[in-house]
């Protein structure tokens, strides 16, 4: 049985959720999530929980039990409270500010690197070295923060460029001698 397929949702107050033949509208606060549903998986709402069931012990709906839980679980969240990707920024001169809802980088190429946001995605920069990136779908959230990192990932003997917060740099020692 999988274990993160049988654990309950728990839906809080002001979520509202939608269920439908092939997917599930959960609407909240921040917005509105649509989540598809696999074949070989239906999903129940009691009690202010939802809960994922699967047809049979089959692989293909055994995979889409775990996932669909997953996807819901952070549907739910999301138009709850939202999720949010930090991102440092480390070197000289190196700085990020907004331009409008666009966010301008500064990372040591001979131009600014401009970064437009996708549909639901929101930037901060509450320094010059720090990037915020908030949205309510977690996927997006997550890709459009590695987007961002990639125009200048981490180096590993100076450290310069852009990182997660929680992200450890595995630092090289430089040429001997």
């Amino acid at each position: 049985m999988s274990r993160i397929g049988v654990a309950p949702i728990e839906v809080p107050g002001g979520v509202q959720v939608d269920i439908g033949r092939d997917e599930i509208k959960v609407s909240g606060s921040r917005g509105e999530l649509t989540v598809p549903v696999g074949g070989g998986v239906s999903v129940k709402e009691e009690d202010g929980t939802l809960s994922v069931e699967r047809e049979s012990e089959e692989p293909e709906h055994r995979a889409m039990h775990g996932l669909t839980r997953s996807l819901l679980q952070n549907a739910v969240t999301g138009v709850s409270d939202g999720f949010t990707r930090t991102l440092v920024i480390a070197g000289v001169g190196y700085r990020a500010q907004l331009s409008g809802q666009d966010l301008t980088l500064q990372v040591g190429f001979s131009h600014p690197v401009s970064i437009t946001p996708r549909e639901g995605i929101q930037f901060e920069v509450p320094q010059p070295t720090t990037v915020i990136v908030r949205g309510i779908d977690k996927q997006r959230v997550g890709q459009t923060a590695a987007e961002i990192r990639g125009v200048r990932p981490p180096e590993p003997y100076k450290g310069k460029g852009i990182r997660y917060d929680d992200e450890q740099i595995r630092r090289k020692v430089g040429k001997a001698g």
